[in-house]
């Protein structure tokens, strides 16, 4: 019955979520040279430390169905969207070295199942969840979230339960099984840093909250849910709403809790995968109109931020190609252009931190479920760790279709800049021109839609023991730069001379 609610409430993200578009044409163009002046590009905005970061979902952790990879699946995956799962294994020494590579990050425990999850809070956790629930986190599975955040430097987020076994005769939520997580955590040698109330809170009937669970029901409990945060752990980051449409329900959710917050969070999918019936292929992959949906959602959420919530963070903490654990191509490189572009593209557009889902679970983890080897996202979301820094730089281009620039100081280099260049046009070269050398680090796929990356033509891969492979650039001299079709270069500028850098 719950799988049947799903579905419903699945369909019903469609229409709030995703609007229609019309099937896009592929056209070949031929843009003009441009040149960039490095040197006198302004800061537009800066980003958090661990802008970069991801989630590992709360069903993850106990233990659960959660959405079944489609090569774990019959050919018509639509009938098969879950599968139970065992808990992921923290301990894991690949999976702990590939994410300490990503550090310093953020590590969210959260996502639907987290709304209905009990904390057993002692010896013995019982067999079955308690009425009301519908899944158990018992304190060794706790324990080991915290030993991995400390072993990666994954600072934690996450949310809490709301379901009926949280709540009074009254059906208004109480505190204790809040309590109970944040004193366990603290009395083991963990923290929180920041949290959300509840999981999308317009999305009731999947997050198992109650019947007819509206607006004004969510405010009263945010409310109670703040007073208590702000007694229990003052130091704790306050996120909200936590939601993910951009319809009406999102905005009646931001508009109650906005007085309350810390910080802006929302969650983002450009659409539904194919095991909820979504029909995006990986020929629309590198289209610009699917790379520009992620800007149109935090434009909405954005104007809520600055009429309701003026001068408050703003974190996307939830986000993948698509829901519903990705399509087939989530683990290719043909998703890698929605994933730095949807990173530079926030970044300048002055989001703080952005949260892929999910680090290693379904076809959207950054790594492959069962065997924890990257995936050409991952070996994106490193480059992007090692050569981007914190301040954003504008490039001034615009306009230009298929082709987008993007600059951030460079990480741990004094008066370096770097460029992240996507040309997602799949016919075109393309030009850019610069008065200074760089170290050239290009990104391409001979078949974007296979598992492997290259890296200026040798295939990413670990070698003995797990080692990362170095990732080294190659030289690039002055003048004009040419990009190929299809590819990601960055580009490390040395001595820029730019001011902001310095």
């Amino acid at each position: 019955m719950r799988n049947h609610q799903r579905a419903g409430s699945l369909q019903r993200l469609t229409r709030i979520v995703i609007p229609a578009i019309a099937a896009l044409v592929c056209t070949k163009a031929v843009a003009a040279e441009l040149t960039l002046d490095v040197a006198s590009m302004p800061r537009v905005a800066t980003i958090d430390p661990r802008f970069q970061s991801y989630n590992i979902e709360m069903v993850e952790v106990t233990g659960g169905r959660f959405w079944k990879p489609y090569a774990a699946a019959a050919a018509d995956a639509k009938t098969e969207r879950f599968a139970p799962r065992p808990p992921i294994d923290l301990r894991d020494g690949r999976l702990r070295k590939l994410a300490a590579a990503l550090a310093p990050a953020l590590l969210r425990v959260s996502g639907t199942w987290a709304n209905s999850t009990f904390f057993a809070d002692s010896d013995v956790p019982p067999s079955a969840p308690p009425a009301g629930f519908n899944g158990v986190l018992t304190r060794q599975r706790w324990l080991d979230v915290i030993d991995f955040s400390h072993a990666v430097d994954a600072l934690i987020v996450t949310s809490f339960a709301i379901s009926a076994g949280t709540r009074d005769a009254a059906g208004r939520w109480t505190s204790e099984q809040a309590r109970q997580l944040l004193s366990f955590t603290r009395s083991a040698g963990g923290g929180i840093a920041a949290a959300e109330f509840m999981n999308e809170p317009d999305l009731p009937a999947i997050g198992g909250a109650p019947d007819h669970y509206d607006a004004a029901a969510y405010g009263r409990d945010f409310a109670t849910f703040r007073t208590f945060m702000k007694t229990a752990a003052p130091d704790v980051t306050i996120l909200g709403p936590g939601t993910i449409g951009t319809g009406a329900d999102a905005r009646a959710r931001f508009t109650v809790s906005a007085a309350g917050i810390d910080a802006v969070s929302y969650h983002h999918y450009g659409a539904l995968s194919a095991r909820c019936s979504g029909n995006r292929t990986a020929k629309q992959a590198l289209s610009d109109e699917w790379l520009a949906r992620t800007g149109r959602t935090f434009a909405f959420y954005k104007t809520l931020r600055d009429r309701l919530a003026p001068g408050k963070p703003i974190w996307l903490t939830e986000t993948a190609e698509t829901a519903c654990g990705g399509n087939r191509w989530a683990a290719t490189f043909a998703d890698t252009f929605r994933y730095l572009d949807q990173l530079g593209r926030l970044a300048k557009a002055g989001v703080r931190v952005v949260m892929h889902n999910t680090l290693a679970a379904s076809d959207y983890g950054l790594l492959d479920e069962r065997t924890h080897l990257p995936r050409p996202n991952y070996w994106a979301a490193l480059l992007w760790r090692r050569l981007m820094g914190t301040t954003v730089l504008d490039v001034g281009i615009s306009g230009q279709p298929g082709f987008h620039v993007y600059a951030h100081c460079a990480r741990d280099m004094s008066d370096a800049i770097t460029l992240l260049v996507i040309n997602n046009d799949r016919r075109t070269q393309r030009k850019l021109t610069l008065a200074a050398a760089a170290q050239r680090y290009t990104l391409a796929s001979a078949k974007p839609t296979d598992g492997t990356v290259q890296l200026n033509g040798s295939t990413l891969a670990l070698g003995a023991s797990d080692q990362v492979p170095a990732l080294t650039g190659d030289a690039a001299a002055a003048g004009a730069i040419v990009f190929a079709p299809a590819t990601i270069t960055f580009l490390t500028i040395a001595n820029a001379g730019n001011a902001n850098c310095r």
